[in-house]
């Protein structure tokens, strides 16, 4: 990298170009963990429930695909591609559809699957989303090969991620969240009553580069006026994506 960054200095080779190299650097040392959607923000579709209770959902949220869950989200059966909602609303065409025999099968994958090995393994099966799973078996979140992918070439917007721009932290776990870089450092001091303040930068991603003295890798961490911050996702140029343990609760809990 240190040897590409200085072709990128002299002009040999453009910053997306850098940026997606470091990018593919970066899936090969990475976990599934690392990118999955939590277990909490998983959005599914219970087995029981009519097609017509749920397609306003998979409208809202315009997802391609969706886990269909037996009762609860460790009991994943399937998964509906929502594309496949048109032949069981399509009576006329193909008669009565039982929405069942549209799943296609799930597929399970461990926390600490490396990232270029699962790229590899969408590539060869044809499959575009994994249940990710923790070590005694239960559902801890999914991923999905856009997800990796965005780990290469940057964030992937469509339409639906438009309506999800306001959206600037998110809470992961009970004492765990995650929060885009972008994020103003007044609307971080109202979510966490925290009192940051900086005549330098506006951002909470600008504070964390501040704190370090430099733009931070990602797995680096920093703590910040009781906050711990660790990367989650940066290039050569910037950070993106941020984890945030306010320090103080979580040394209650392990008390």
């Amino acid at each position: 990298m240190e040897i590409l960054r200085e072709a990128h200095d002299r002009g040999l080779i453009g910053s997306d170009a850098l940026d997606m190299i470091e990018g593919v650097f970066q899936v090969a040392e990475m976990r599934v963990r690392d990118i999955m959607v939590p277990r909490a923000q998983m959005d599914v579709i219970d087995k029981d429930e009519a097609p017509e209770g749920y397609l306003p959902r998979v409208i809202k949220t315009g997802h391609s695909r969706f886990p269909m869950v037996d009762g609860d989200k460790d009991k994943v059966v399937g998964i509906l591609l929502a594309k496949d909602l048109l032949r069981y609303f399509d009576k006329e065409r193909h008669g009565h559809v039982n929405i069942h025999d549209l799943l296609r099968p799930a597929v399970f994958v461990p926390e600490s699957k490396r990232l270029d090995v699962l790229l590899r393994d969408f590539r060869s099966s044809r499959n575009h989303m994994a249940i990710v799973v923790d070590e005694y078996g239960g559902v801890a979140g999914l991923v999905t090969i856009e997800d990796v992918l965005e780990q290469i070439v940057g964030e992937i917007e469509d339409e639906h991620d438009l309506d999800a721009d306001d959206v600037m932290i998110m809470q992961r776990a009970e004492h765990e969240f995650v929060a885009k870089a972008l994020t103003p450092i007044r609307e971080f001091n109202e979510y966490f009553g925290t009192h940051y303040a900086s005549e330098e930068v506006d951002t909470i991603g600008g504070l964390v580069m501040t704190a370090l003295g430099r733009v931070p890798k990602r797995g680096e961490r920093v703590e910040v006026g009781g906050i711990r911050f660790e990367v989650l996702r940066a290039d050569s140029r910037r950070v993106y994506l941020l984890k945030v343990v306010p320090v103080a609760e979580e040394s209650q809990v392990a008390g």
